[in-house]
Formats: C-alpha cells, structure tokens, sequence
C-alpha cells in the first residue's frame, strides 16, 4: 500500500473545516469540525514515511504516528486506534489541546514549503471514530492482583497512571479534592478546546474499569498521607500546581484584579451549570468590559478567547515580550487574532490604578511601560528592559494574571515534614524510581516537573505506574502467620 502514501506533493494540507470568528465568538462550542473519512485519509496519505520521523521523536509519548498515519491512510481504523492508544491513553484529547505547532507537526519533515501532516486532527478523528463504533472497551486484565494503589490527583497525569495500573489488575483508588475528574481538563481548559463530555466520557470507562473515585476528598483536610500508605501498597501523587504567580505591582490588590484560573475555573463550573456567586454577580464575567488578561502561555489565550465568548467589550492581551518569543501556541494568537484580541507586544504593567464604584472601589487602568528585549540571560533567552519615559494608561474593567504556576507546601498541606521537596518546591524524586523520600510514595506530572503540558503529565502517569510495578512485583510480601 507504499503508492496511498507520499502525497504531500500534490495533495495540500487541509484542516478540518474551521467555523468563522464572527460565528464562535458566539458560543463555546469546539472550533474545528471533524474531518469526513476521506478526507481524513487524504491528509494522512500526506505523510511521507521519512526514515527517521521527527514527528514520533519530538513526541512526549513517542506515539507511532507514521504507522498510524499509514493505516488512516489506508481505511483501516480500528488497527489505526489500536496503535495510537496503545502509548497515548488520551488520544482524542492530545489531538485537541496538544499545542501540535511546537511538538509535532512542528518537527515535521516536509514543514517547510508543503506544510507539516496534520497530525493532531487526524489523531483526534481516529479516537473519536473509535468510540463511535464502539471499539473503546472497559479495562478487562488478565488477572486481578490484591494490591491496591492510591493516587492523589484526579487529572490528565493521574488518570493516566490509573489506566495503566488497572490494565496489569491492581486495585486503583483516586482522591481529588475537586467535585470531578479531570482536573484542569474539566476546570482549566475552555470548552472551546475540549469540550467537557470528551473527558466525562474517560471517567465513565474508568469507572466501569473498575477504578474507585474518592472526590471532594482533599489529603491533608479528610484523609491524611499517613493514612494513604497505611491503606495502600502505594501511593502516587499527581496533584499538578495550582499556586498562580502573582505581580508586585501597586494596586494589584483590587478586587477586579484576579488569578487566570480562577476566572477559567468560574467560566467553566457556570458552563456546567453550577452556582458560581463571583460569575453570577459580575466579578469573573467579561460581558460589557475592557479585559486586559497580562502573559503569554496557553493559559493566557484560554482567557482572552474565553473573555470574547463571554461579550468583552475590548480584550487586550500584554506580553513582556514579541510574538516570536511568546510561550503560548501560534496556532492558538493565530485564532484568537481571528476573534478579535489585541496583542500589545512588549509590554509590562507597572501599576494598576483604580476609581470608586457603587461596588466599591474597582480596576480602571493598567498603567503599561514599553519593554526592550536586551541581551540573552543564562536561559538563552533576551532579557526584557523597560524603556524610560514610555509610560501607558490602558483601559481595564477586569484584569487577568496569566504568570504561570507554582507548587503549593505539599509537605505541610499533608502533615508530612519528611517529604522531600526540590528549590523550587517541586516533589523530589529518584528519577530512576519515580519514588519520593518517603518508601512506597511516588510522584508524577506537574508536581515534579513544574507546570508543563498536559501531554507531558501522561507521559509521566505511565512512566510512574510502570515504576510502581516494578516496585510492587520485587517487594517482599508478607507471608500469612502459621495456625497453632
């Protein structure tokens, strides 16, 4: 079948169809339409079989993403499902929300002049054609093993590793202190990007895989670590980091001044129709205002296209530094452009200033100052400098921090001094053992890492629950006590 593929001279990259900005500015339903068979065989014939695949390589998951390409190619999905979700357990979501610009299709081989496969649409049409027709099944192992697991931490990362332990028949318990699975899957991410029933839809195969879920259960408040280790063979943590980075600014105590996730976090929850008292009296809702969201990584694009579904008045997005060295997708300025943001490229708030309102006292302005990126720092990266006498006021009604994230205490949120952490308050681990400094209490994703990808954290629940295994088959179990 070598002759249905290579096409990607005389076959143009085409993504699934795109609804208009005036149209999705509307509502917060997914912006691509799925590709019809066809054309999603088109598109994968595009790949050129390269010896050496860059896309596979620059890969968190190192999916085999020639061979399934080949087999989309060539009508055969359900041999094309079963080799993508054989090293992705979230294939329909990674092919959603991946940022594809920066890992693999961006690493492409025939990117430049044809541009890249698109890889990630065909991921996302493969796994959801599977659970159309019902080849996505409950885990069934082969034998069911009496050690248990505990994982605390109910997203990607987690559930990753719950999957991946359930298939070699442990008995896998959750705690989330969140009312649902999936974390910044379900809280943090717009539906816009993933729309809520794809990670609900997980949950529900989790649960009929026999996964046990312990939600609005929170370590250190309900149940303590010590208690995790007692009732479990082995505990995994996998709580990401949730901690916003703030701005030591002048005003920035304001009340219409808020943390990006908080304000995801109310969007989404109202989107689901829970109570949120700070969306429903207008202290995390952008209808009618001038929103300056301040960052420039995927969470801050999130926040801008977000404010624009909810009627913005204006939304302004302020980056320290230019286009070409923002964090954040392109793919995703390249939309949000499309529905009306404003980018203020090197720019920085210095000061936040406020007027009285019959609601008290509320953000006004966001006094900015032009930025100069001078010389490389020790990262390689150009370091801002502010521009003297550069001084703007910029209209605010809601301001937005979009910083990025830290990790919380975790040993005193846990009651567990003994827990090791790193400079930067991440869990430290042995990277050969994933193990923490306490025996039996692993650790995964973000909380280990730093905030990163989402793709990133699966790829660390695998690893983590290979480890487990590894530790739990070579450990010594106790042996029953003799009868008189």
């Amino acid at each position: 079948m070598a002759e249905r593929m290579l096409k990607f001279v005389a076959t143009p990259q085409a993504l699934p169809d795109k609804r208009p900005a005036a149209e999705r500015r509307r509502d917060f339903q997914e912006i691509y339409a799925l590709y019809a068979r066809e054309k999603a065989a088109e598109q994968a014939s595009r790949c050129s079989q390269c010896g050496v695949p860059f896309c596979q390589v620059h890969c968190p998951l190192h999916n085999n993403i020639p061979d399934w390409l080949k087999l989309t190619a060539e009508g055969r999905l359900d041999e094309a499902y079963e080799l993508s979700s054989a090293t992705n357990n979230f294939p329909e979501i990674c092919g959603r929300i991946c940022p594809q610009d920066r890992l693999c299709e961006g690493n492409c081989v025939i990117e430049k002049g044809f541009e890249s496969v698109t890889i990630g649409s065909v991921e996302k049409f493969i796994t959801d054609t599977a659970w159309e027709q019902g080849w996505v099944r409950p885990i069934q192992p082969r034998r069911e093993r009496a050690q248990s697991v505990g994982i605390v931490g109910a997203g990607p990362g987690g559930l990753a590793a719950a999957e991946q332990l359930r298939r070699k028949g442990y008995q896998v318990a959750v705690y989330d202190r969140y009312d649902r699975v999936g974390g910044l899957l379900i809280y943090g991410i717009p539906n816009f990007k993933l729309e809520k029933d794809i990670v609900q839809r997980r949950e529900t195969l989790l649960r009929e895989s026999s996964v046990t879920f312990h939600l609005g259960c929170e370590v250190g408040r309900d149940v303590s670590l010590a208690e995790l280790r007692e009732r479990h063979d082995a505990v995994l943590i996998a709580t990401g980091v949730y901690k916003a980075r703030d701005i030591a600014a002048p005003g920035v105590g304001l009340p219409s001044i808020a943390p990006a996730l908080d304000y995801l976090t109310a969007s989404n929850r109202a989107g689901l129709g829970d109570e949120v008292p700070d969306f429903a009296s207008g202290l995390l809702d952008a209808k009618g205002k001038n929103v300056v969201v301040i960052g420039g990584g995927d969470t801050a694009m999130d926040c801008v296209r977000t404010a624009v579904r909810q009627g913005a008045k204006s939304v302004k997005c302020l980056y320290r530094r230019d286009r070409a060295n923002m964090p954040g997708s392109q793919r995703e300025v390249k939309h949000a452009e499309e529905e009306g943001v404003e980018f203020v490229w090197l720019s920085a708030p210095q000061a936040f200033l406020g007027k009285a309102s019959s609601e008290g006292e509320r953000v006004s302005h966001v006094r900015s100052v032009r930025i100069h990126l001078g010389m490389p720092d020790a990262s390689g990266r150009q370091t801002p400098q502010e521009i003297p006498n550069s001084h703007v006021n910029i209209e605010a009604d809601l301001v937005l921090k979009a910083l990025g994230f830290d990790p919380e205490d975790l040993p005193a949120q846990f009651a567990a001094p003994d827990l090791d952490v790193t400079g930067w308050g991440t869990l430290k681990i042995d990277w050969r053992t994933m193990m923490t400094s306490l025996d039996g209490v692993f650790a995964a994703g973000d909380i280990v890492r730093g905030a990163s990808l989402v793709v990133w954290a699966v790829r660390d629940g695998r690893d983590a629950a290979e480890r487990i295994h590894s530790y739990l088959t070579t450990k010594p179990q106790a042996l029953p006590v003799a009868a008189e």
